[in-house]
């Protein structure tokens, strides 16, 4: 099917952050757009608003007229919806063109020049930056993102003039193995997703797959220590990065790109951008916390190697919003401080928690996670505890399942019991709220984490803590 000439796109699972940047393409391109999703939601609600017809009831009766005819429409959907959806089987049996997400998202970006950003964590916050980099400069860009950028509050981008295609890579279910990149950005390779790939080394090898994709013209950008191997094409160039790298560092190479000069402090961070034959001096991080510095140096670098100039580069940091739930501030004041961030990995559980901890040392930090999926929690139970002991106090929910059925045995109270901080406790979701009332005079910085539904108490929890200490 050529999906430029269908009238009507069908989103099977229509309420994932990544599906929700194709519905707003092909709503761009004039095209009806309808689907289902489990649950309604605020991301949902709007894309309803921007002319999608989404429904919540999955019953092949509620499929819209127009979308009944397989020669003109195509189906998308998320490898997170079961088998035997009920829609998505009436689909399949009456001969319509069913595609992958991930396909579709090949199928689009594969004429243009893709800039992929790939990793196990990392990836939301550094293509968010790399697309308002070059969004803001003479460069200009298209952009699919995993996450919604606040300086434009969407997750698409388009452009009339570039054929630059910034696109989070996710590597989940292999999805990114559809994708041509032109540029690659790799921040880590940390095994996850183990009930779909099996092992770690498995794991890496789909990451050490993709890095074949790249365009003989292109390069990949991967920081420095990752544990695979690139399998790059001929003419395919090799560039490694890191953060800091302090005097001290035990670096066997000097990377490519780096950071030097880094301040912290007054709640700012500013650093010294270095690469080949470049140096850009005192660059603010718009969202100032330790982690995006190695997510702002792979950032600079792929916008620099793509003619954004120094002074758009510095111009681009200062101005980075962020996307939502990566390190969103939704209080900063005074005696209380409420941070939310969609961390879900042992590995980006850890970097938040020691990142807020600098932004805000000598003063308490409580930490809120919510976790997320059972075959996580069962491969990284211990990696999870050890993160979450690095804070002063730890409020921990149930297991958000997201499409998973209960594993026996496996609950949130393995991750609690390896806990090793006194100041613990293992609540319900339900319960949050009540605890949060009565210890709110007592919390300093409360980090809420997770991927869950755990955002949906963000609000509520905001207002206590403002209500309690304005009293």
């Amino acid at each position: 099917m050529d999906i430029n000439n269908i009238t009507a796109v069908y989103f099977v699972g229509a309420g994932g952050i990544g599906m929700s940047a194709l519905i707003r393409y092909f709503l761009s391109k004039g095209k009806m757009v309808a689907g289902y999703d489990k649950t309604p939601s605020g991301l949902t609600e709007q894309l309803n608003c921007e002319g999608a017809v989404i429904h919540y009831e999955d019953n092949v009766d509620l499929i819209p007229d127009g979308f009944t005819d397989p020669e003109k429409t195509l189906v998308v959907y998320t490898p997170a919806v079961p088998e035997d959806h009920s829609e998505l089987s009436y689909f399949r049996e009456n001969g319509f063109e069913v595609m992958k997400r991930a396909r579709v998202l090949g199928e689009i970006t594969g004429c243009s020049r893709g800039l992929c950003v790939a990793g196990t964590h990392g990836k939301t916050t550094t293509s968010s930056m790399v697309a308002h980099l070059l969004k803001q400069s003479h460069v200009d860009c298209n952009a699919f993102l995993g996450g919604i950028l606040k300086n434009y509050n969407s997750n698409l981008m388009l452009s009339d003039k570039s054929d630059l295609t910034v696109i989070e890579a996710d590597e989940f279910d292999r999805s990114f193995h559809w994708l041509k990149p032109y540029m690659a950005v790799i921040t880590a390779a940390d095994p996850d997703h183990l009930d779909i790939y099996g092992t770690p080394e498995a794991y890496r090898e789909s990451f050490e797959h993709f890095t074949s994709l790249i365009r003989p013209d292109g390069c990949l950008i991967m920081k420095q220590g990752i544990n695979i191997i690139p399998r790059l094409q001929e003419g395919v160039k090799l560039y490694t990065y890191t953060g800091e790298r302090a005097d001290n560092c035990q670096l066997t190479t000097v990377p490519d790109f780096y950071a030097e000069n880094v301040r912290i402090g007054n709640g700012e961070i500013f650093f010294d951008f270095v690469g080949p034959d470049i140096r850009i001096p005192d660059i603010q991080l718009g969202v100032p916390v330790k982690v995006n510095i190695e997510n702002g140096v792979a950032a600079v670098a792929l916008a620099w190697l793509n003619g954004v100039t120094p002074e758009e580069i510095k111009h681009g940091m200062a101005t980075f919003a962020g996307p939502r739930r990566r390190f969103d501030f939704h209080l900063k004041k005074d005696n209380i401080v409420l941070i939310d961030d969609y961390a879900h990995h042992p590995a980006e559980l850890k970097a938040s928690i020691l990142s807020v901890k600098e932004l805000y040392a000598g003063r308490k930090v409580t930490g809120i996670f919510q976790p997320h999926l059972y075959t996580r929690t069962r491969d990284f139970a211990a990696d999870f505890a050890a993160s979450l002991s690095l804070l002063d106090e730890l409020i921990l929910l149930d297991i958000y399942p997201a499409r998973e059925k209960p594993i026996p045995g496996v609950t949130s109270q393995i991750i609690f019991d390896a806990v090793t901080i006194a100041d613990k406790r293992l609540i319900r979701k339900e319960e949050l709220l009540d605890v949060i009332a009565a210890e709110a005079d007592k919390l300093e910085v409360v980090l809420m984490v997770g991927a869950g539904n755990i955002e949906l108490l963000v609000d509520p929890v905001k207002q206590i803590l403002d209500k309690k200490n304005k009293s």
